[in-house]
């Protein structure tokens, strides 16, 4: 499949069929029995509009002591393993690319967002970071790698793959606004984004 480029971001349209969307949503909620989602705070304090999980040797949190990775959850637990199916993703559309030491794992309910920001807490950006867009539809917003400048904004929709790499690796990205219910992937609704990253 021939992605579509947008300011060096790879956008696959499609990428997972609707059967694999539901295997790929059954995935993710064992994942979530392993590790449950939690509502993360910013180290201001502020608590965030999606809640998280990951997969993985590491996961991504924030609190108050700041951005970083973890090799457990909040809770204590080892993160469980990254699914062989997100695995196989990663393996297609970066090809190449060590293989990733994390998925993140973000939900998106009525009214989330998440503001523009760079992907700049891991060792290696030669590294890709790759993006996969479960239910309801983003709306992607793309800036540059430099902070303040034009954007451009495209609709991801649900079996859409996005890859961050390249000139692009650290390049300002966010979700404005998700759709809400307009996918019946998720039964109550929402948006599930995974993102697969190189920690080390």
């Amino acid at each position: 499949m021939k992605p579509l480029m947008l300011r060096g971001v790879a956008l696959f349209k499609g990428y997972l069929g609707p059967g694999e969307q539901l295997d790929m949503v059954e995935t993710i909620r064992k994942v979530a029995q392993a590790a449950p989602f939690y509502h993360p705070v910013t180290p201001g304090g502020r608590k965030m509009s999606v809640r998280m999980t990951s997969a993985g040797a590491f996961g991504w949190v924030t609190d108050r002591r700041g951005y970083r990775y973890e090799p457990r959850h909040p809770d204590g637990m080892d993160w469980p393993p990254i699914p062989v199916e997100v695995m196989a993703i990663w393996d297609d559309v970066a090809p190449g690319a060590r293989a990733p030491e994390c998925c993140l794992v973000n939900y998106y309910g009525e009214g989330a967002r998440m503001g523009l920001h760079q992907d700049h807490d891991e060792a290696d950006f030669s590294q890709p970071v790759v993006s996969v867009s479960l239910g309801d539809a983003g709306l992607f917003r793309i800036g540059n790698v430099e902070k303040g400048g034009k954007t451009e904004s495209v609709w991801l929709e649900s079996g859409d793959v996005v890859v961050l790499g390249g000139e692009a690796r650290l390049i300002h990205h966010g979700v404005d606004r998700i759709k809400y219910g307009s996918s019946a992937l998720l039964k109550d609704g929402g948006r599930i984004n995974l993102t697969l990253r190189v920690v080390t």
